[in-house]
């Protein structure tokens, strides 16, 4: 397939959970696609899978979305046909740490900061000119029950996922006249390697968040992503909350 016979999505922190899901959900619908991620290795395995099991058109860029001159070498870079993106899924996030405020790690701060906001931003900014430009697009940031609640311990990252929430607002007002939608997409618990990297690879306290219930997958907060994509022109989902069933807040669940 050419692509120009497809749409383009772009996905940020495509190489494992929510961002790996979309990226197969997307390519099996027929899709081009742009991958990124830090683990180079991943991402170009990755991209061989959907190449050769969904005969999709797939482009894999290999950088941190912190950097932002690598940002925007990476994408300003991109060879003139790739330039048309239809959608930008803003994935590329983490959490580190579950502390009190006062006996966090600075660096764990910095981090999530770094990547859940200022990379969000970079990584938009290098994208949506081209969007309004062409006069349409769309935006799907990925948030969190976080965005909704502040939980104990949940501090900065509760902060970032707030200010997510706050930026996703703003985008749909300043793009409302160059007919780009945005889409806040907010997961409650889903089983990735979200809680690893949070308790920094300690694999018994990160299965220990999943027991007793059945958590999301990465695939159904791709479908709900999908989905949002889908809708008439005419109609936008401004924001989206997906639990388990098993989950009434961020730290209520029916355990058994």
């Amino acid at each position: 397939m050419s692509l120009s016979d497809s749409e383009i999505v772009f996905i940020t922190g495509a190489s494992s959970g929510i961002g790996e899901a979309c990226a197969i959900k997307f390519a099996r619908e027929g899709y081009s696609l742009i991958i990124n991620g830090r683990r180079k290795d991943r991402i170009d395995q990755l991209a061989s899978k959907l190449e050769k099991d969904y005969k999709v058109n797939v482009k894999a860029l290999v950088f941190d979305v912190r950097d932002k001159e690598s940002v925007n070498h990476q994408i300003s870079s991109l060879p003139e046909e790739w330039t048309a993106i239809d959608i930008l899924i803003n994935n590329a996030g983490l959490a580190l740490g579950l502390s009190d405020i006062h006996e966090g790690d600075t660096r764990d701060w910095e981090q999530m900061i770094d990547t859940n906001v200022k990379g969000l931003l970079y990584v938009s900014k290098a994208v949506i000119p081209k969007m309004i430009s062409r006069g349409k697009g769309q935006i799907i940031n990925i948030g969190s029950i976080a965005a909704k609640e502040t939980y104990l311990k949940g501090n900065v990252y509760c902060a970032t996922k707030h200010a997510v929430e706050s930026l996703s607002q703003a985008m749909r007002m300043e793009l409302l006249p160059h007919n780009i939608r945005v889409s806040l997409v907010n997961p409650g618990a889903v089983n990735t390697e979200f809680s690893q990297v949070r308790f920094k690879g300690d694999k018994n306290k990160a299965e220990n968040v999943y027991k007793g219930y059945k958590p999301l997958g990465g695939e159904d907060i791709a479908e709900c992503v999908y989905f949002c994509t889908r809708l008439p022109d005419h109609v936008n989902i401004n924001d989206m909350l997906i639990m388990p069933a098993a989950q009434a807040t961020a730290t209520i669940f029916n355990k058994q």
